[in-house]
């Protein structure tokens, strides 16, 4: 791996310009090699960045190269890349996730930007940025109810199997329990009947549970309860049901943005508040998922 080099100097008397430097090196998460020599990976993205930088330090008559490096063998690479190492982040991190309560939205939603903040400038990602994150998603499980990650193999199932059931899960739905009630109802068990649960434990054995901690259909190997639906009954080939699942999948868990997620959370937000009743909710949401699935379905509208 290469790396681009910033060699700069600064006039002692420009204190704003050097501050704000400084400030730009810090948040392109830049590692310092020696004084005034600062190391990004190379990258087309750094490359513009530390150039604008370079021009902001030549603005206040500072003098800013930018050079390409590497080590001159394993041992010494190894040392350029132990510059980056953000271990004494993660564990600030973790300190502030083990203190937090679960229940203090506010806070949750602050330590979600811290670790994605640092996440950002973490190329070179190991143990710690993996324990990290798994004691935050922990946290959030807690405070959400969200069933826990498991793995295994998602067997195929036939839908004739699975008339007339009795499908249960937790109560006051959100996203991935609306969504998986709504994909129940319309593709696999049209004669569903629900069961909304006040304590997943005491789910009855003849129901089939969804969404929970040993739930008959759960979040599995990354892929939210939804998606393992679609994965179990072979309907994941449908391109607007798999639409529907990037959309799912990003506002249970997170992942790669989806853009009418920005549109769908705030409407699934509105019913949920304004309807207690979870069978009110889910008629109320299938709706929405009825227009965006025949939307996929039919394709994006032409001008």
């Amino acid at each position: 791996m290469d790396f681009l080099a910033l060699l700069v100097t600064l006039p002692t008397k420009q204190s704003a310009g050097r501050m704000r430097v400084w400030r730009a090196l810090r948040s392109l998460g830049c590692a310092t090699l020696r004084d005034g020599v600062f190391l990004l990976p190379e990258s087309t993205r750094h490359a513009t960045a530390l150039s604008q930088i370079a021009d902001d330090v030549s603005s206040v008559q500072g003098s800013a190269d930018i050079y390409m490096l590497s080590g001159r063998d394993d041992i010494q690479q190894g040392r350029l890349v132990a510059l980056f190492d953000r271990g004494k982040d993660y564990a600030h991190l973790m300190a502030s996730i083990c203190a937090a309560d679960a229940n203090d939205a506010k806070v949750l939603r602050g330590l979600r930007r811290e670790l994605s903040a640092l996440s950002a400038i973490d190329f070179f990602p190991g143990e710690a940025h993996r324990q990290t994150k798994a004691a935050l998603a922990a946290l959030e499980a807690a405070a959400t109810g969200e069933p826990s990650n498991v793995s295994g193999k998602i067997r195929r199932l036939t839908n004739a199997d699975f008339q007339g059931r009795t499908w249960a899960t937790r109560k006051h739905l959100w996203v991935d329990r609306m969504a998986s009630a709504w994909l129940i109802h319309c593709f696999i068990d049209p004669q569903a009947n629900f069961l909304w649960l006040e304590d997943p434990r005491h789910c009855p054995r003849n129901a089939l549970g969804f969404d929970f901690d040993g739930a008959a259909f759960t979040h599995v190997d990354g892929l939210v309860t939804f998606e393992v639906l679609a994965t179990s009954f072979g309907l994941e080939s449908d391109p607007a049901i798999a639409r529907l699942a990037s959309i799912v999948h990003y506002l249970d868990v997170g992942g790669l943005p989806v853009p009418e997620a920005a549109g769908l959370e705030p409407l699934l937000a509105g019913m949920r508040t304004t309807l207690a009743d979870d069978d009110a909710l889910l008629a109320a949401a299938g709706q929405a998922f009825d227009f965006l699935y025949a939307h996929y379905l039919n394709g994006e509208p032409t001008e």
